[in-house]
């Protein structure tokens, strides 16, 4: 009796400390003591602590498909480093850790890991899909120093993510806030760094390899708000 409630208990979708977060387009494992709310066309995710919230964020967006919208486009797009202006004006290089496709439940995800793409010191983990005529991305960003905090609650958001759009889901706008084909997914927004993240080094083995940075009209446009959003939570 002992051995079947353990099994049961180990094979229970959900733990006690995490909660089903659901919107028109996704669906994924959130940790408890987070929330997540719809700011314009955004959805974002932090926790209920302040502190924590200052060291990590999950940001959920999608708009119509336009003609530069492919998961081709997307893999480029995230093989290019990034320049961002660190502590005293100085630029750094984003550091891309790793760029590939895989199948997340069955669905086809460009599943990409960058250090400073955002802000200086934090990762950013960047997932981007297709379905049918709407792009979605979801960015998970953790501060360097905190990352392994997180790890395993965006180990599990990552492995539960589902696409539960369905086919009509552009014609009930009220029931899904996306950004239509012809408009960015967010504002260009160049944020100041926030003070208790500085310009971080860069790991003794992972030097930058190129400065040559690009920006493709589409999806991609959403990637300023994040600094945006960590700031607001200073």
């Amino acid at each position: 009796m002992k051995c079947l409630l353990g099994l049961i208990l180990l094979l229970a979708p959900y733990s006690s400390d995490a909660k089903l977060f659901k919107n028109a387009y996704v669906q994924f494992e959130l940790p408890a003591q987070w929330d997540c709310s719809l700011e314009g066309t955004e959805w974002v995710c932090s926790s209920k602590n302040k502190i924590d919230a200052k060291e990590s964020i999950i940001i959920l967006t999608a708009k119509e498909v336009g003609p530069q919208d492919s998961f081709q486009a997307y893999e480029a797009y995230l093989k290019t480093q990034k320049q961002l202006a660190g502590n005293n004006s100085k630029p750094v290089l984003s550091q891309i850790k790793s760029v590939k496709q895989r199948k997340i439940n069955n669905h086809a995800w460009v599943d990409a890991l960058h250090l400073s793409s955002e802000i200086p010191g934090y990762y950013t983990r960047y997932l981007a899909t297709i379905k049918d005529r709407l792009a979605i991305l979801v960015t998970l960003s953790a501060h360097q120093k905190y990352y392994t905090k997180y790890s395993n609650d965006y180990f599990k958001a990552v492995e539960s993510l589902r696409v539960i759009a369905t086919k009509d889901l552009l014609s009930q706008k009220a029931l899904a806030p996306v950004k239509p084909v012809g408009e960015s997914l967010g504002n260009q927004i160049a944020p100041p760094i926030p003070n208790d993240t500085g310009a971080m080094a860069p790991l003794p083995d992972e030097e930058p390899n190129s400065s040559d940075t690009f920006i493709i009209g589409g999806i991609f446009l959403i990637l300023a708000v994040i600094g945006y959003m960590l700031l607001k939570r200073k």
